[in-house]
């Protein structure tokens, strides 16, 4: 596991979120994940749609499910789930900014519920929901254990999880855990990177069975080439962007100047992306 040098709390992903809520909107854009590309030909708006509906299809979603959004961000990846399944999608997050934009889909939805919330200390009932979700935001929570826990707690029996993820890869050499690994979770508010190994091996604890793994990296590093092409534009045309994300005073004034950091990553191997799928046992009998 990657531990960064500074200790990353959930306070902390949230004020990152809420500070940086309009560049996260303008560079990520509303899903604020990445896209997937499958043909290579795709807009980065379909991309992106594409990894949601890669995970829709790899959980068998049923119109009338009830779906949890662990770090559901703007909402905009539950109204597509709600609108293309019919599902009902409860989402959570810590940035009170994403809440009140999801807040604002969930008026136009009976299928949509939003609450401010932390996934490790949730109030959610047993075996309150069908599937899980976590897309990119299992990353930000300082106990991978517990998360893991949490979700199996509140899945019903025969339910399923899947985690798209930010992953080390297995046995990083010291390089570039030092130059790439530790400053990318240290930028980035994430408390811990695991790897694909301890990942599975937390699920397995949790009582998971794993269902199947996916190495993404290759379909979707193409976001960061995006990404920092939409800042550079930015920088060069926009005042309020050299300010604020070049100004010294800015705590996250760091988020412009990862982004090659991540970029690099992938392109040596040193991170990864997977889409861990796993499922909740069903009853004895059922």
């Amino acid at each position: 596991m990657i531990v960064p040098r500074q200790i990353q709390t959930s306070a902390d992903v949230a004020e990152h979120y809420d500070e940086l809520d309009p560049f996260y909107r303008e560079i990520w854009g509303e899903h604020v994940h990445h896209g997937l590309w499958i043909t290579g030909h795709e807009t980065p708006d379909r991309a992106v749609e594409a990894l949601i509906a890669h995970l829709a299809d790899g959980l068998a979603l049923e119109p009338g499910q009830h779906i949890c959004d662990i770090g559901c961000g703007y909402g905009a990846t539950a109204e597509w789930l709600a609108t293309h399944h019919d599902v009902q999608v409860t989402g959570i997050t810590l940035s009170s900014a994403q809440l009140r934009q999801a807040e604002r889909r969930a008026a136009g939805s009976p299928l949509l519920h939003f609450m401010r919330q932390d996934w490790l200390t949730n109030t959610f009932e047993d075996d309150a929901f069908d599937h899980v979700i976590a897309i990119e935001s299992s990353e930000h929570m300082p106990d991978k254990q517990r998360f893991f826990d949490e979700t199996y707690r509140t899945l019903r029996p025969g339910g399923r999880l899947g985690v798209y993820a930010w992953l080390a890869r297995d046995n990083a050499l010291p390089w570039e855990e030092r130059y790439l690994l530790e400053p990318i979770c240290r930028e980035g508010r994430l408390p811990s990177m695991g790897t694909k190994t301890e990942y599975c091996d937390l699920a397995v604890k949790a009582g998971f069975r794993i269902d199947g793994f996916e190495d993404l990296s290759a379909k979707v590093r193409r976001t960061w080439s995006v990404c920092a092409g939409r800042v550079a534009k930015k920088l060069l045309t926009h005042s309020h962007y050299r300010r604020y994300l070049l100004d010294a005073r800015s705590k996250n004034r760091i988020f412009a100047l990862t982004l090659p950091r991540i970029w690099l990553a992938y392109a040596t191997g040193s991170m990864r992306y997977g889409l861990l799928t796993a499922c909740k046992p069903a009853l004895s009998g059922t």
